[in-house]
């Protein structure tokens, strides 16, 4: 027989059972799930994979050591040695072996180590699979993803840190991606992988392990980002920053430097530079009357260019009450030194000094 609850014990669960009444239970609504950039490039590559098993993906080191750097975590143990295969070091010769397989009615993904090796097997990503489907005359569909860490790292110097969105930007029949967060990296990448034509994905390896709240939208099997669609990252109506990859990040803390004294940047992440959302830069401009365009690489004939270029040569160019202003990497191959590297990328302050002088405060 259970022993009788003393009357002093009553009293206290009578009285808590009162507070809890009165709290109530919590209807707020749940913080949003975090997601590294890494993860969500893994769950898109899964997730189109067990789609269509006529995805596969192919690189250097991405079956059975799960990627050099692990975006492929898990996905040979899943998939098996014929949908995740390792290659010899020989970017000409796996870039091919992809692009023939896209011909052949495959979906790859083809990752390299680096945006720079890819320089191995440009004649393939340009002239085999960018120029394909309009050499056929439209018959033959080139359906593959290149894919990889673009721009500088650290501490890698002048052959592992240079920006390939202006060179690949540049060329028609391929769509170029360049994701910031986590919410751009799984929408574009599983856009990128279920599109006929070739597209290249410019990732960032700083950017891999940075966690973003996401919503569970974008972490639902069906999120996905159209290419060619610009984000407002941050609403103003100061001045118009825009950038893409990891120079959004640059934006984002230039522009909480600013609202302190207080100038508001509207900051716009391009995500897609081939097709590039004009559209949405135009209609910024219109509101702020003024642009910066900040990027990580080099700036003769880069993406800001572009974006300046199209600005002062359109109608744009009634909207600006001062020129526009190109913030990007030093002129110079990527120095080694520490010291030296951080000055040869724009930095947040670098924009701020800009925003001040452009729109004369001191």
């Amino acid at each position: 027989m259970a022993a009788p609850i003393a009357k002093s014990n009553l009293v206290m669960l009578k009285n808590a059972f009162k507070y809890v009444g009165l709290r109530g239970i919590s209807t707020s609504r749940p913080a949003s799930a975090q997601l590294t950039v890494r993860d969500a490039l893994n769950s898109a590559i899964d997730e189109e994979m067990e789609r269509d098993e006529r995805v596969f993906i192919l690189g250097e080191e991405v079956a059975q050591y799960d990627g050099a750097y692990k975006i492929s975590r898990g996905l040979w143990k899943k998939y098996g040695d014929k949908r995740v295969i390792d290659t010899p070091i020989t970017e000409m010769g796996f870039a091919g072996i992809a692009t023939g397989a896209a011909m052949a009615g495959l979906r790859p993904i083809c990752e390299f180590m680096t945006w720079n090796f890819s320089m191995q097997a440009i004649d393939h990503v340009i002239n085999s699979a960018a120029k394909t489907f309009y050499m056929s005359a439209g018959m033959v569909n080139v359906p593959i993803v290149f894919r990889g860490p673009n721009g500088a790292a650290a501490g890698v110097a002048a052959q592992h840190s240079q920006c390939f969105g202006a060179w690949y930007s540049h060329c028609p029949g391929l769509k170029v991606i360049a994701p910031y967060s986590a919410e751009d990296a799984k929408g574009l990448l599983k856009a990128a992988i279920r599109d006929p034509d070739p597209v290249v994905c410019l990732e960032n390896e700083i950017m891999y392990g940075t966690a973003f709240d996401v919503s569970d939208e974008v972490l639902s099997k069906d999120f996905i980002l159209p290419i060619g669609k610009a984000k407002i990252e941050r609403a103003g109506k100061h001045i118009t920053l825009v950038a893409f990859s990891r120079a959004v990040a640059t934006c984002l803390d230039a522009a909480k430097e600013l609202s302190t004294i207080g100038i508001e940047a509207e900051v716009i992440n391009l995500r897609s530079l081939r097709p590039l959302d004009f559209d949405t830069v135009m209609e910024s401009v219109k509101k702020t009357n003024h642009l910066v365009s900040v990027e990580h690489g080099w700036p003769q004939s880069g993406v800001g260019a572009e974006i300046v270029s199209r600005m002062v040569e359109g109608p744009g160019f009634y909207h600006l009450d001062a020129p526009p202003v190109r913030v990007t990497g030093a002129d110079i191959p990527m120095p080694y030194a520490k010291t030296l590297e951080d000055h040869s990328l724009p930095q947040g302050k670098d924009v701020v000094r800009v925003v001040k002088k452009l729109l004369n405060v001191q």
